[in-house]
Parts: C-alpha cells; sequence; structure tokens
C-alpha cells in the first residue's frame, strides 16, 4: 500500500469519496460559527485541505483541513478555539494580511481505516504543508478523544491526566507530543452549537424532558436545555497544543 497525501488543489478525481469518511456524530456538523465557513474551505484554502490516498486499493482514507491564521507566538495570541480562529482565517484572508502559522482544524479518519495508524501520517503532512507555506508554527485546537468518556470532567483537569508511564492520557493528544506538540492551555469553549430543542433530541436520539444540564452521547460536555425558551446549547472544549515547524 502506498499512502499518498493529494492536496484539493490538485483536482482529485476521488474526492467524492470523502462523502464516506464522515466521523463526526450529527450534533457535531450544527456549529454556530462552524457551519457558515466549514464548505468554504475547499474554495478559499484548497491548497490546504487534503486526503490520504490509497493509490493501490484506489481508495480515500482520511482527510485532513487547516487554514493559515495569524499568531504572536503568546498562548493568550491563540484565541478562544476553533470558532474565532476559523472566522479570523477568513478575515485574513478577505483582508489581504500575512499568516505566521497554520492552523489544523480536523483529522478524519473513518473507523475502518483507523488500524492503518494514519493519525501521525496526517499529522505529519499538516507539518509539511506549513513547511512549504513557509509558516513556522502548525497550532492545533484539539478535539480530545476519549472526553466523551468522562463529560462531567473540566477540560481543564482532563488536560492533567496521565498514563503510567507519565505520557497524556488521550490518545489523540499523545499522538501529538510524541511528534512533539508542546500543550498550551486549556480550551473550555471552542465550539459553539445551538439547536432548539426537538433539533437536540433528533442530534442525539434522546429526550430532554425538562431544563436542566444532560450529558448525552459522544458529547464532550453536557448540554444545556431550557424547555422554556426552546433552546440547547452546548460548548465544545478543546486542547491548544503547538508544534514548531522544523526546516527540514
Amino acid at each position: 500500500m502506498a499512502v499518498v497525501p493529494v492536496r484539493y488543489s490538485e483536482g482529485f478525481d476521488r474526492y467524492e469519496q470523502i462523502g464516506g469518511l464522515d466521523i463526526w456524530p450529527e450534533y457535531n456538523r450544527h456549529g454556530d460559527v462552524v457551519s457558515s465557513y466549514w464548505n468554504q474551505l475547499y474554495d478559499v484554502f484548497p491548497d490546504y485541505q487534503f486526503v490520504l490516498y490509497d493509490d493501490e486499493a484506489d481508495v480515500v482514507l482520511a482527510e485532513g483541513h487547516t487554514m493559515p491564521v495569524t499568531w504572536d507566538g503568546t498562548t493568550d495570541g491563540l484565541g478562544p478555539g476553533i470558532d474565532a480562529s476559523l472566522q479570523g482565517g477568513f478575515e485574513l484572508h478577505s483582508a489581504g494580511g500575512v499568516p505566521s502559522a497554520l492552523c489544523a482544524l480536523a483529522a478524519e479518519i473513518p473507523g475502518s481505516h483507523r488500524e492503518r495508524r494514519l493519525a501521525r501520517v496526517l499529522l505529519q503532512h499538516m507539518v509539511g504543508l506549513a513547511r512549504s507555506a513557509g509558516l513556522d508554527w502548525l497550532i492545533a485546537p484539539v478535539r480530545p478523544n476519549w472526553k466523551d468518556r468522562y463529560p462531567l470532567t473540566p477540560i481543564e483537569r482532563y488536560v492533567t491526566w496521565t498514563t503510567t508511564d507519565g505520557e497524556p492520557f488521550d490518545p489523540w493528544i499523545r499522538v501529538h507530543t510524541r511528534m512533539g506538540g508542546m500543550f498550551a492551555t486549556p480550551i473550555s469553549q471552542s465550539m459553539r452549537i445551538t439547536g432548539c430543542v426537538n433539533e437536540w433530541e433528533t442530534w442525539t436520539e434522546m429526550a430532554f424532558p425538562e431544563t436542566g444540564e444532560y450529558v448525552f452521547p459522544a458529547g464532550l460536555a453536557t448540554v444545556s436545555i431550557d424547555r422554556e425558551a426552546d433552546v440547547g446549547s452546548y460548548w465544545e472544549p478543546n486542547i491548544w497544543i503547538v508544534h514548531r515547524v522544523p526546516e527540514t
């Protein structure tokens, strides 16, 4: 098997296979800010969207999303998360600004391909994209793989958990740190998702009989349901990890 990274800008004719890569729980597809920008990534930043392609089996294995942004090198300068990064990246592009970092937005690997250990390959290619663009940093608002198992644990505590050998508890965070990624700060409010109660019941396939905080399937935190106002609101937490891009 030869795994080949292919950018969207290269006119790859197998991009129709991407639909089968959808790994996100339904609620995660309805971000207030993300929904407004996500599909524009292919048109505005085609050099920074890519797939991993098995050219022998003719199968798209995974997809990566990134975008150039500006970052001043400080923890505070990373911003509040993925919503702000997306909006800021598009505003920077519209203003003709000069980026200083590449932001990793998503690494999508379906369950059928996860045994191929593609997470590191995706991340290595993101670092390569940053290098080819002359950017010194790859910054990532990381969505921890196992946080949905502990939705009541604040992200600030979750990031301190380690394995018995001292590595980060979360496997996706471990991929980053093993590649030299440096933990910067937890983000308790990275991506906002709101909807009416019926929408949340449809997205999660569960009922919310009364106003309150609820744990729900695949949620990294709780959803706040207000039946009187007919609204459910959720903030997805992430973790900022930064990678210094090597010169070679």
